[in-house]
């Protein structure tokens, strides 16, 4: 399978963070609500019922491409893509096609790669089908929220390269705060653009003639293993002789394989054309300009601060600058304010219990430990006056819940006005409450 190298594009689906849906009043917040609860004539897709455009969502998309050094368009329209699904009643989506909102754009990941853009463009979401004894049960709260696609060039020529790519986007996204990014209530999706071509086509800069798109994939796992599946499937057919066709995917979890959904459409099945009942959308150098000083601090800019500012490493730098640790930023430069910035950031990475602790409790975990001499009794007493005091906490810890521990520990510290061993004051609690 050496002659044959992969071809990869990916589509990033984002469900903004609006007050509002897209082209309606009704309330984009409706995660665990019960269905058909947010919906209006507008998202149900009835007769006679006229968009109005959120610019809230707009101005959201505008920002997403700034942080992803996009050209932003200053004159932008919506089209109607036609195509029939039982969750779009209307027949059509709003959405974007010959003059999105931004265009081209870039990426670099850890390593310096870079990897280019197409587009980033504004639509409609469809509601959400349940399938169940034979019957289509569909739940409308979904139809019509906010929904941003990133669409990316075929640029990449392997799943690690494109995961730490969908991964660098959901940082950006979440320092600016645009969107929750919860990608198990389906708040990010990924979709893969997958072909397969010779080495002699690669050599010569020839794009396979088709693709086969992994839809509405939920982690970056399994985007991983669908990609290298569906390499391994398209090189064994063209391997074989044959043809791979064209046509959208979905991913089994369960064993790991793409399965048909049905067959991909082309631009031109979709018959788009200016949406009638939204007028196009002009933006001004002036308007850009605001919209520049909105721009937070992005993930590269805080690992490059992290480092001159408060000379941590590159790797703790990283941390606070990506994935979960993103959350953790306030916290760090906040607690950095009385506390050498090394051992606070060394704490809060390798001590995960103490990033639930007030800053008066965090700083007695920090400090060095002091001299004084304390008896037995006396640290017995004062954990037994925390105890008391902290009945919740106490049930928290005996029920399972071992995180609460160093808040405990923090409490006795505060008793004591001073610090002793830390895993003296844990056996001594664990003897009290769980013997």
């Amino acid at each position: 399978m050496n002659r044959y190298h992969l071809v990869l594009g990916l589509e990033i689906h984002l469900h903004l963070r609006t007050a509002k849906k897209v082209f309606c009043g009704c309330y984009a917040s409706f995660y665990g609500d019960s269905p058909n609860t947010h919906v209006c004539p507008t998202c149900l897709g009835l007769p006679g019922a006229l968009p109005v455009v959120n610019y809230e969502a707009v101005e959201k998309t505008q920002l997403l491409g700034m942080a992803l050094k996009c050209k932003l368009n200053s004159f932008s329209r919506f089209d109607r893509k036609h195509y029939f699904y039982p969750d779009l009643p209307k027949g059509y989506q709003i959405s974007q096609y010959k003059y999105p909102l931004c265009e081209g754009g870039e990426v670099e990941i850890e390593d310096g790669s870079i990897f280019q853009l197409e587009r980033i463009h504004l639509e409609e979401d469809t509601a959400k089908s349940f399938h169940k004894d034979g019957n289509t049960l569909i739940d409308f709260n979904k139809s019509g929220s906010p929904l941003v696609e990133i669409v990316t060039k075929p640029v990449f020529e392997n799943a690690i390269d494109a995961v730490n790519f969908a991964k660098k986007i959901q940082d950006i996204i979440k320092i600016l705060d645009i969107a929750d990014v919860d990608m198990e209530k389906g708040q990010m999706r990924l979709e893969a653009n997958i072909s397969v071509r010779t080495k002699e086509m690669k050599d010569a800069g020839i794009l396979p003639n088709y693709k086969v798109e992994v839809k509405n994939i939920n982690s970056f796992k399994f985007m991983e293993k669908a990609i290298k599946y569906e390499f391994e499937r398209q090189s064994q057919i063209i391997e074989s002789g044959g043809m791979v066709e064209q046509e959208n995917r979905g991913f089994n979890e369960k064993n790991g394989s793409t399965i048909p959904q049905r067959k991909k459409e082309k631009a031109s099945d979709y018959k788009y054309f200016p949406e009638p009942d939204l007028p196009p959308m002009e933006f001004t150098n002036e308007y850009f300009e605001e919209l520049v000083n909105k721009l937070p601090e992005l993930p590269d800019q805080i690992f490059e601060r992290l480092q001159n500012e408060y000379k941590l490493s590159k790797s703790s730098s990283r941390f606070f600058s990506s994935g979960d640790g993103i959350t953790l930023l306030d916290k760090f430069e906040n607690l950095s304010k009385n506390l050498d910035p090394t051992k606070v950031a060394n704490t809060l990475i390798n001590k995960p219990e103490t990033r639930a602790l007030e800053p008066e409790e965090f700083e007695l975990v920090v400090r060095p430990i002091q001299t004084a001499i304390l008896s037995e009794e006396r640290i017995a007493e004062a954990i037994e006056t925390v105890l008391t005091k902290e009945v919740d906490a106490v049930l928290k810890l005996q029920n399972g819940k071992d995180q609460v521990m160093m808040y405990l520990v923090g409490k006795v510290f505060q008793e004591l006005k001073t610090k002793v061993p830390t895993d003296k004051i844990i056996q001594i609690i664990n003897q009290k409450i769980k013997k």
